[in-house]
C-alpha cells in the first residue's frame, strides 16, 4: 500500500522469495449476484445528482490531511459472535465440489498511522460498470480519510467491506490491546459512516440502503499472524481471509503490453475458488489496467466473479495457521520495516 508497495510485488515471480520484499500498503448463482448489481436507483429517490465514480484530486495519494487520532467512538455497537474452533486459520482459497469456474477479486484500501494514501476511482468505477462483484478490505484510518468515497461505495450491492485493521498493524507484532483495538476501531468507523450513509438517503428521500451491520471478514496487513492472534480474531468473530493469486506487479502497469502479460501469469495461477489479491489505493502504478487485462483474460477462460462471503457459502474454506504472500514465511523481514509494530510508529499502538 506505500510507495515500498513495489519491492513487494515481484514475489509472484520467484520459486525462493526474498524476504522483505512485499508490502500491502491488504448456492447463490452468480447470474443473480450480477443482477442484483445492476440495480438501479429507486424512481422516488432524490433529484440530487449521483456521485461521480471519475477520479478527483482528492483521490490521489497524499492529497488528504493525514489524522491519527482515534476514531469518534472506538468500539462498535454491534460485537459478532466468537467463532467456533473450526473457523481458527486463514482462509487462502475455497474448494468447490462442482469445479465451477467461480473466483473472487479482493482489493486492500489501507494506510499507515504516518500517511496518507489514495484511492482508486478507475479501478471502482471499473468495477461497478462491468457489475462485478468484489469484496474491499479496507482499513479504519482509510475509511476515515477517504469517508465520502466509502458512503458511495456502501450503497453499492456489488460491493462487499471488509475490515483490513485500523493502520495496518503487523499482527504477528501487535500487543493484545493493540490487535483488539485495530480491530474494533476500524468495526466502529465503519458503523459511524454507516449511519451517515443512512442518514443521508433519509434526508434526500431516498428508500435506506441495505448495507450490513459490521464487516464479518478481515485481512491480515502484510499476511503476518501468529497462533495467539489468529485465536484473537476468531474470539472478536472475524473470518480471517488472504489469497492463493497475488494479482499484481511492482513494474508500471499503465503500459498496456506488459499489463496483458502479467495478465496471462495471473490467469495461469488461477483455479476453481480462487481469492485475488489487489490493492485499490494508488499503489502499485497502473493496477486498474492490470485488472481490466486480467478480467478479460479470465472472462475468456470462462470464470465468473463473485464476493468473498459468497464464494465461502459454495464450498470449503481452505484454511491454514500461517500468513504469508505466497509460501510460509516470505514476508518475516517486514516486521522491522514499518515501525516497532507495522503502523509506521514509533512507540507501541496499544490503542490509547
Amino acid at each position: 500500500m506505500f510507495s515500498s508497495v513495489s519491492l513487494v510485488l515481484r514475489l509472484r515471480h520467484t520459486v525462493a522469495v526474498s524476504a522483505g520484499v512485499f508490502c500491502i500498503l491488504a448456492g447463490i448463482s452468480v447470474a443473480s449476484i450480477a443482477a442484483d448489481a445492476a440495480s438501479t436507483a429507486p424512481a422516488n429517490a432524490s433529484s440530487a445528482p449521483a456521485p461521480s465514480w471519475a477520479p478527483d484530486a482528492q483521490d490521489a495519494r497524499k492529497a488528504l490531511r493525514n489524522d491519527a487520532t482515534p476514531p469518534a467512538k472506538r468500539e462498535p455497537s454491534v460485537m459478532l459472535p466468537p467463532l467456533g474452533p473450526d473457523a481458527v486459520g486463514t482462509i487462502r482459497r475455497v474448494a468447490l465440489a462442482d469445479g465451477a469456474k467461480v473466483v473472487a477479486l479482493t482489493f486492500d484500501l489501507c494506510e499507515l498511522d504516518t500517511v496518507t494514501t489514495g484511492c482508486d476511482m478507475d479501478i471502482l468505477g471499473f468495477l461497478r460498470a462491468e457489475h462485478i462483484p468484489a469484496t474491499l478490505f479496507m482499513g479504519g484510518k482509510w475509511m476515515r480519510t477517504h469517508s465520502r468515497r466509502v458512503l458511495q461505495i456502501m450503497t453499492e450491492p456489488q460491493f462487499e467491506i471488509a475490515n483490513h485493521a485500523w493502520s495496518h498493524g503487523n499482527f504477528a507484532l501487535l500487543s493484545p490491546a493493540g490487535l483488539r483495538a485495530q480491530v474494533l476501531w476500524t468495526q466502529a468507523q465503519y458503523e459511524l459512516l454507516r449511519e451517515e450513509a443512512l442518514r443521508e438517503a433519509r434526508a434526500q428521500g431516498r428508500p435506506e440502503p441495505v448495507i450490513q451491520p459490521v464487516p464479518t471478514l478481515f485481512r491480515l496487513p502484510y499476511g503476518r499472524c501468529s497462533d495467539q492472534s489468529l485465536q484473537a480474531l476468531a474470539k472478536l468473530g472475524m473470518q480471517v481471509v488472504q489469497w492463493d493469486v497475488v494479482a499484481e506487479s511492482g513494474a508500471d502497469n499503465t503500459n498496456i503490453e506488459h499489463a496483458r502479460r502479467e495478465a496471462h501469469l495471473v490467469a495461469s495461477q488461477v483455479k476453481p475458488g480462487s481469492i485475488l489479491l489487489f490493492h485499490a489505493n494508488l499503489v502499485p502504478k497502473g493496477s486498474a489496467q492490470l485488472l481490466r487485462e486480467t478480467v478479460t483474460e479470465l472472462r475468456r477462460r470462462g470464470y465468473n466473479f463473485v464476493s468473498v462471503s459468497t464464494l465461502l457459502g459454495m464450498g470449503v474454506p481452505q484454511r491454514t495457521m500461517n500468513g504469508y504472500f505466497t509460501s510460509p514465511g516470505d514476508n518475516k523481514a517486514l516486521d522491522s520495516k514499518f515501525g516497532v509494530d507495522g503502523t509506521g510508529r514509533h512507540t507501541p499502538f496499544n490503542g490509547e
